[in-house]
């Protein structure tokens, strides 16, 4: 139970860091937002390691005793993949920007916002 709680705050808080390029952008509460990831950001390589392991928990654990692989799993695994992307290859990352990867890790991480809180309400 406290695992599942974890990967669904690794893809939220995860989903976060990733979207923050897109989220800064909304009118009224883009600048606050920028600066409560900026507060974060020291931290997202914990979220990704949190985000690995549970998503890499759960993946083995319904591989091996099913009942099958849910979507909370993989994107769990994607966003850890994504936050530690950086320094799992040893590259410095660019400047966040609106378009090509930079623009499509903002969506994915308005989608594992969306996947997180999904998994908040839904019964083990």
């Amino acid at each position: 139970m406290i695992i599942a709680l974890l990967l669904d705050l690794a893809n939220i808080v995860g989903g976060f860091l990733l979207a923050i390029s897109l989220l800064q952008r909304l009118p009224r509460v883009g600048d606050d937002l920028a600066r409560g990831a900026g507060k974060i950001a020291a931290f997202g390589w914990i979220v990704g390691i949190v985000a690995l392991v549970a998503g890499g928990y759960y993946l083995l654990v319904h591989l091996t005793e099913g009942p099958r692989v849910f979507h909370f799993e993989i994107v769990g695994i994607l966003v850890g993949v994504a936050l530690l992307w950086d320094r799992l290859t040893g590259r410095q990352k660019k400047e966040p920007g609106g378009t090509g990867v930079a623009l499509l890790l903002a969506v994915f991480g308005l989608i594992a916002i969306i996947v997180g809180l999904q998994g908040l309400v839904t019964p083990d």
